[in-house]
């Protein structure tokens, strides 16, 4: 989005701390706002549980009086089918292939950044400002997505499958805040989320019972744990989807290890439901292939590039050299990574200014050691 021109931009509202202030900060800065609170649940329940789960009855109520106070027209749009089939069945069929997905980052890729973004810019929105936490500026016109000057509540890994296309329509207004900063200045401005508790939950489990939810999609499918050096079986389960690359407890295992230490989930293969258990030490992976491959700045890698990377939302970051073709991102470690999982997303930044620049992203397909 072009700074210094005044635009129609649409806030998304989720009823929580930061996108309120983040709407507060697009009418201070002279844009035409529109508040928007996206309905994803076809059944919300009717008050939130502390910090668990979103979207609820509440959590609209709460946005509607946040745009009543800052004096914008709001609206609630349903998009609970096209969350039911983006995320949510997308979040079980990876599961059930034995891969482990981030539902935020679909969310922003087919929610937020492109059925919200495309209908805004249906409507002749010029902008969707959100309450994420990352930073977005333009270098003659390219949009450049870095992380946020808070790092505790960086979201940059949740937004780097984002097209140039949907950043140049994006708004980021808290990238350069911390979050008590945030919450000082709702409190200053007497919005009413002021200390409202951050949800943590996957918002469509808000009981938490993820392994629960998701037996309840997909059913039984058993199959046996087997020993990665001996091959021998170890015990059985209900399904793969209980399980994810790095997983060391509630592997139904009865027996412990010969030499006592803990087992590790090493490897899932969906068809025979086989889950391979083993040490620490076969966790290690140096490797790592990602396909979709996302350039948010329009700059595909050019040869061999050296780069820091992460492989989860709230995980550390290892210095790499990465290389892409056709698509593809092919990353060779410095030092091993440990509970590398297919279907998470890696996220590749600029190893200057402590990986400060997103170079691009795609979804882990393979891991070698």
């Amino acid at each position: 989005m072009t700074a210094g021109r005044r635009q129609t931009v649409l806030a998304a509202m989720s009823g929580g701390v930061d996108s309120a202030v983040a709407a507060a900060r697009a009418v201070d800065q002279g844009h035409e706002v529109v508040g928007v609170h996206l309905a994803l649940s076809a059944k919300p329940g009717t008050l939130r549980s502390g910090a668990r789960g979103c979207c609820t009855v509440e959590d609209a109520g709460d946005a509607r009086r946040v745009a009543d106070l800052l004096g914008i027209p709001f609206y609630v749009w349903d998009f609970s089918e096209r969350f039911a089939e983006d995320v949510i069945d997308t979040f079980v069929n990876e599961y059930a292939a034995g891969r482990t997905p981030n539902p935020c980052v679909t969310c922003n890729e087919k929610i937020k950044f492109a059925a919200l973004l495309d209908k805004a810019m249906a409507l002749g929105f010029d902008a969707v400002s959100t309450g994420h936490y990352a930073r977005l500026s333009f270098v003659d016109g390219v949009p450049e997505l870095r992380r946020s000057a808070d790092l505790d509540k960086d979201q940059s890994y949740v937004l780097a499958s984002l097209t140039p296309d949907q950043l140049r329509h994006s708004m980021f207004p808290l990238g350069d805040s911390r979050k008590s900063e945030v919450r000082a200045e709702a409190d200053r401005r007497g919005l009413v989320v002021a200390a409202k508790p951050d949800s943590h939950d996957i918002c469509f489990i808000p009981n938490g019972d993820t392994q629960g939810f998701l037996e309840s999609r997909i059913g039984a499918n058993p199959g046996t744990l087997v020993d990665d050096r001996t091959g021998g079986v170890l015990g059985e389960h209900s399904g793969v989807h209980q399980f994810t690359v790095g997983q060391r407890k509630g592997l139904g295992i009865e027996a412990p290890a010969p030499d006592g230490r803990p087992r590790y989930v090493l490897d899932i293969e969906p068809v025979s439901a086989t889950v391979t258990v083993g040490s620490a030490d076969r966790l290690g992976v140096t490797e790592i292939d990602a396909d979709g491959a996302v350039w948010p700045s329009e700059r595909e890698l050019v040869g061999p590039t050296e780069c820091v990377v992460q492989v989860r939302a709230h995980g550390g970051t290892a210095p790499a050299v990465a290389e892409s073709a056709a698509g593809r991102i092919r990353v060779r470690l410095d030092t091993e990574l440990h509970g590398v999982a297919p279907g998470q997303t890696l996220v590749l930044y600029q190893p200057e200014q402590h990986g400060d620049l997103v170079l691009g992203s795609g979804k882990i397909a393979e891991t070698r050691a």
